[in-house]
């Protein structure tokens, strides 16, 4: 889609400015993202793609709503670090919606804008390699390494309902959960 160049504009949405830090430092002269053509530009409608660091405020949902339909087709996000992620440890607080997934429920809900393609990039902060293999593969330079997997056992009824106690304890806490499901087993299936 992209093949000489790719501009971004940079949104911090609520981080501690860690993340930014990693997003400047791809652009110093070691990493030298500008050699592929990416480039920080001043306003979204220059750009191709726009980066999230930080979880999504309440205070900042307005902007980072402007920013987005100001975004030429297509949309691309990338949401760097654990926070644009998920939240990270402010996913539950008062004045945080929480990562780029949640943000996009209310995009779609109230605003009525199908969320863009997104890229994540995970880490607290992620390193400036994380953030250049992340353009590549959007680029289709690479191709991905890992692909989500998903884990699923089976636990006799006993054991399963000692399991759903523990996860509706959990839930009322700030502990972080995986998302589990149980389903019953079908008498097709082995």
């Amino acid at each position: 889609m992209f093949e000489k160049s790719l501009w971004v504009f940079h949104v911090n949405s609520g981080s501690c400015n860690g993340c930014d830090i990693e997003v400047l430092d791809i652009f110093t002269p070691r990493p030298d993202v500008e050699r592929f053509g990416i480039k920080l530009v001043p306003s979204p409608r220059h750009a191709d793609a726009i980066a999230f660091t930080g979880p999504i405020t309440r205070a900042m949902v307005s902007k980072v709503v402007e920013a987005i339909k100001a975004l030429p087709e297509p949309k691309i996000a990338i949401a760097i670090g654990s926070c644009a992620c998920g939240g990270g440890i402010w996913h539950d607080t008062y004045s945080v919606i929480g990562g780029v997934k949640e943000f996009y429920k209310t995009l779609k809900e109230e605003y009525g804008i199908e969320p863009p393609l997104t890229i994540y990039v995970p880490g607290c902060p992620p390193r400036p390699e994380a953030l250049i293999y992340a353009v590549a593969v959007l680029r289709k330079l690479v191709k991905q390494k890992q692909k989500k997997r998903v884990h699923e056992e089976r636990f006799p009824d006993e054991e399963k309902r000692k399991i759903e106690v523990i996860i509706k304890e959990e839930l009322g806490s700030r502990h972080f959960l995986p998302k589990i499901i149980f389903r019953e087993e079908s008498k097709n299936e082995p």
